[in-house]
């Protein structure tokens, strides 16, 4: 292959990569645009062919319908593989994975009966919103909100083993005080009744009839408003201090890899370490 040849390999595949991948440009935020509508029509079409009076209406619709999205589908699937340099990059990726189960039921359908209805996992695909509204910032407090559920696993796991603590021994308590006779039947099923109360949940489907059982659970219902607070205090203050570390990412991706949400000044992809076109 000559140099010019190269050359222009190397311009198509970078000017589809930008498409694709990319939403910095008019052509990439349409792109994207576009695709979500297709994902939503698809989904739409899957949850109305599983209703009998519209699949026997409209069933030959529904059909060509699905077709015609599938083989677009495989066309972009196919395309992105096209457009990097490391295909199994994208393939083994969590969005090549979903792109793939997206589109693939369909033309399993000729061999399993029912495999169509398995394309509602496309409705995974439109997490892609992140890219096209370019909401970077929100992209970016995602990542931080998993550090910081991570930072904080262990707090919430001593608080669980707290909260389990405190069931027993209320659920235990309800239980001698108002007993089978008022539907506390076993220590097991007033533990189920004091869970439900202190998450404020409510079923009703027991509740105590003593004064004493009465007055104990407005106590356990207003510990419960105490306890949901908890957790979501720990969280925050975790989301917090990730936020500080975290520097707002720019909606870049990858030629190489396809890894999406690169720190602006990077010159190395942080997943396959391919060298980076740093933009001013």
């Amino acid at each position: 292959m000559s140099l010019t040849d190269k050359k222009t390999d190397r311009s198509w595949k970078a000017t589809l990569h930008e498409v694709i991948y990319g939403t910095h440009t008019p052509a990439g935020r349409w792109f994207d645009i576009i695709l979500l509508l297709v994902i939503v029509y698809s989904v739409i079409v899957v949850m109305l062919e599983s209703v009998p009076r519209y699949d026997e209406k409209y069933h030959e619709f529904f059909n060509i319908s699905e077709w015609v999205v599938t083989v677009l589908f495989t066309i972009e699937y196919l395309l992105r593989i096209a457009c990097i340099k490391r295909p199994s990059r994208y393939i083994f990726s969590f969005f090549g994975m979903v792109d793939f189960l997206s589109t693939i039921p369909k033309y399993l359908s000729f061999f399993f009966v029912g495999t169509q209805y398995f394309t509602a996992f496309r409705a995974l695909r439109l997490l892609r919103i992140f890219r096209i509204l370019k909401l970077v910032r929100y992209t970016g407090a995602s990542n931080n909100l998993v550090k910081a559920l991570n930072a904080s696993r262990t707090k919430i796991l001593i608080f669980i083993f707290f909260v389990l603590v405190v069931s027993l021994l209320l659920g235990t308590v309800m239980y001698l005080v108002e007993g089978p006779e008022h539907g506390f039947k076993s220590i097991p099923h007033s533990v189920y009744w004091t869970i439900v109360t202190l998450t404020t949940v409510g079923y009703g489907d027991i509740s105590p009839e003593t004064g004493f059982g009465q007055f104990l659970a407005t106590l356990i219902m207003i510990i419960g408003y105490g306890i949901i607070a908890v957790p979501t205090g720990i969280v925050s203050a975790e989301y917090a201090s990730a936020k500080e570390k975290v520097k707002a990412d720019e909606g870049r991706s990858c030629p190489a890899c396809a890894t999406e949400i690169l720190k602006d000044d990077a010159h190395y992809c942080r997943k396959c370490g391919e060298k980076l076109d740093v933009e001013n």
